[in-house]
């Protein structure tokens, strides 16, 4: 059995200061200063003309914050399962941006938002606490009824591979890095296992190119895939 939302949501509550730091991003993902850079840098080349911009699972703020270095002053709504992280995002964003603020304390499944709007939806590490199918359909569906037409839909995640051997390749490099991030030894070796044992419980990713495939069925156009490192890609696409 997985976690459920409202375990995951107690685990990120207790977690904000690790979400903070705008300099490393997320540091047990693979490449996350890159991907911060190349989604946000690509939203802004995609749709320069955005005013507003929806953060789905914000956390402190990282991606949001990161955006308003390319389009300053967006109004920026915020959607977290976490209200401490939310407050925290909320603190940050507001000492950059004289853009309106909304925080919305919710699971994607459960958001709703007229039509067209925003000019930009990004979605950082939190497509992977989708379960069914089902899910992922509704909340892709979902995304391209917010965005105005010209609008952009930008996700870095975790991902499955397709192949179980890639798999196995991927996790194993996945691994190493996190070992590595903590210095190697014993003390590398029990973070790993503890990053493990928390994706084994909550994480039910897919695979790369099966979310492309759904990007295109939902609707969307110009899928690109920016950057993809072991069990972590950065991609995103348009709303003709």
């Amino acid at each position: 059995m997985k976690s459920t939302v409202e375990e995951i949501r107690k685990r990120f509550d207790n977690d904000v200061e690790r979400f903070s730091n705008l300099e490393t991003g997320q540091s047990a993902t693979m490449d996350a200063p890159l991907c911060m850079n190349l989604v946000t840098s690509s939203a802004a080349a995609i749709t320069p003309q955005a005013r507003n911009l929806l953060d789905i699972g914000c956390g402190a703020g990282n991606y949001t914050l990161k955006m308003l270095g390319h389009i300053p002053n967006l109004n920026c709504t915020l959607l977290d399962l976490s209200q401490p992280m939310l407050d925290k995002a909320r603190q940050r964003v507001a000492a950059v941006t004289s853009g309106r603020i909304e925080t919305i304390q919710a699971d994607v499944r459960d958001a709703d938002f007229a039509s067209g709007s925003f000019d930009i939806v990004l979605a950082a590490a939190v497509l992977h606490h989708l379960r069914t199918d089902t899910q992922w359909q509704q909340v892709f569906s979902s995304v391209f009824t917010w965005l105005r037409p010209g609008g952009s839909f930008w996700i870095f995640d975790y991902i499955q591979q397709s192949s179980p051997v890639i798999e196995n390749l991927m996790q194993q490099r996945f691994g190493e890095y996190l070992a590595e991030l903590k210095g190697g030894g014993e003390t590398g070796q029990k973070y790993r296992d503890s990053v493990f044992a928390y994706v084994a419980a909550e994480d039910s990713p897919k695979p790369l190119l099966w979310q492309i495939k759904l990007l295109s069925e939902v609707g969307f156009v110009n899928a690109d895939i920016l950057h993809k490192n072991g069990p972590f890609a950065a991609f995103g696409a348009s709303r003709p």
